[in-house]
């Protein structure tokens, strides 16, 4: 009979223990399993683990424990530890962490990211500081302005080291690297491991240890994959059937583009279901804001772009939609990762547009199966009639601006304007119109309706 692993077996400072069973937490997940005793022994290691494996847990517990082992005066601008990661939300996320876990430690620890008024950083590296979780921008705009000091960092963690190299952050990377003491503790964790990644972890770990918790870019079994097939245009309305057809209360929506985002959150909105977008041009207060409604259950669908959801961290998210397929397979892979996590079951469903076969196969072919297709009962889109809508009377006194050039020529030589087209007038037969009828009767003003053109960045 096999004795359930508990955090007390993984030899970590009583103060952390404590903290853990304050979260509630008793039994570690594979990748804590691994990962805790290997950063405890001092050695560098390279960790293959996505988010929702509790990997961030796997390397602030050990490292709380290896700082609080060795007191040393906190200083103020110099952290003893480096927490590098790609966006603002895991940053903050990553810290949350450390300040839940080390409650009971004297370690002192903050979080810098872009986005936010500088100041209040400076500020607060004027006092001392064992602990800094950073995105690598911001971090070197402090250390050209030489507000903080990494010449005393023991222990680096880079995490989400895939996600930042996708991002082009190496650079960063490769210039904070060049700032750290060359005797220090290496951690790398990522989701995949590209050839990038391997030259990376070859030109940063010492003969590392490794750990793994899920084969290379292997959906989770847990997670109930499905596809609807269904035309562009009527995906937005899809998405709210589908919500309220499954009574969805917690869904996490992607969308290839911010602009996209915006206007599925709109919609949604409108239909009465509380949403909201989060993508990079969005304040970080905005984002703070929703993503902390998500959580508390007040806001049901969070759409995002892959760039803006890396590194959210919902514990047992039921509900993951792609309203567009990604433009890279693997990203699919993060995105289905972020339900069926740490053990739980999950569903994700996937709106196809006919355009969109050619990135479906290439997902297929990466997760070596086919996702089935199921047909949406219950589905009608709307019919898109608000064009033919009738006018409200116009009063008696009030002439009609000629609609056509065969109209403004009546009126030139004296004719009387013609009636109004049928199709602006209420139609009492309930026959359809053809397309074709539509368009000849419809006004100029509904056929060419404006529609707003967003140039520049259509990315993430």
């Amino acid at each position: 009979m096999s004795t359930e692993v508990t955090f007390a077996s993984l030899n970590l400072a009583e103060p952390i223990l404590r903290a853990i069973g304050d979260a509630g937490y008793t039994t570690p997940t594979p990748i804590q399993l691994k990962a805790i005793p290997q950063v405890l022994s001092g050695g560098d290691l390279l960790a293959g683990a996505q988010t929702g494996t509790g990997k961030t847990a796997g390397f602030t517990l050990p490292l709380l424990h290896l700082l609080s082992a060795k007191p040393i005066q906190a200083k103020a601008g110099q952290p003893r530890c480096l927490i590098l990661t790609p966006t603002r939300e895991l940053a903050a996320q990553v810290e949350e962490s450390v300040k839940t876990y080390g409650k009971y430690l004297r370690l002192k620890s903050m979080v810098m990211f872009g986005g936010v008024n500088i100041n209040p950083q400076i500020a607060r590296l004027k006092k001392p500081l064992d602990i800094l979780v950073a995105t690598p921008g911001r971090l070197l705009d402090h250390v050209g302005q030489k507000t903080v000091d990494l010449s005393a960092v023991e222990i680096l963690v880079l995490d989400e080291a895939d996600r930042m190299l996708d991002m082009g952050f190496i650079r960063d990377i490769k210039k904070i690297l060049a700032l750290l003491p060359k005797q220090r503790q290496n951690l790398l964790f990522s989701a995949t491991f590209s050839d990038e990644i391997k030259e990376l972890a070859d030109s940063l770990l010492n003969n590392p240890g490794f750990v793994e918790v899920a084969r290379r870019n292997t959906a989770s079994e847990l997670v109930e994959q499905t596809l609807h097939l269904v035309p562009q245009s009527q995906k937005r309305d899809m998405m709210s059937h589908l919500i309220k057809a499954n009574g969805w209360q917690q869904v996490l929506v992607f969308t290839r583009t911010k602009h996209g985002a915006n206007r599925l959150a709109e919609k949604l909105v409108k239909d009465g279901i509380e949403a909201a977008a989060i993508h990079g041009n969005k304040s970080q207060g905005a984002r703070t804001k929703a993503l902390a409604q998500f959580k508390d259950g007040s806001l049901r669908v969070l759409v995002a772009t892959d760039i803006a959801a890396r590194g959210l961290d919902i514990d047992q998210m039921p509900q993951v939609v792609n309203f567009e397929l990604p433009n890279v397979p693997e990203d699919y892979v993060h995105r289905i990762g972020r339900t069926g996590r740490a053990g739980s079951s999950g569903a994700a469903v996937s709106l196809v547009d006919a355009e969109e076969i050619k990135l479906l196969k290439g997902i297929e072919r990466l997760i070596k199966r086919e996702i089935p297709r199921v047909a949406v009962e219950g589905f009608v889109p709307p019919a898109r009639i608000e064009a033919e809508a009738p006018r409200p009377p116009r009063p008696q006194n009030q002439q009609r601006r000629p609609q056509n050039q065969q109209q403004r020529q009546g009126q030139k030589s004296g004719q009387k304007p013609q009636a109004r087209p049928a199709a602006e007038a209420p139609r009492k037969s309930g026959k359809p119109m053809s397309e074709a009828a539509r368009h000849q009767a419809m006004p100029q003003a509904a056929l060419f309706s404006p529609k707003p053109i967003h140039r520049g960045n259509r990315g993430h």
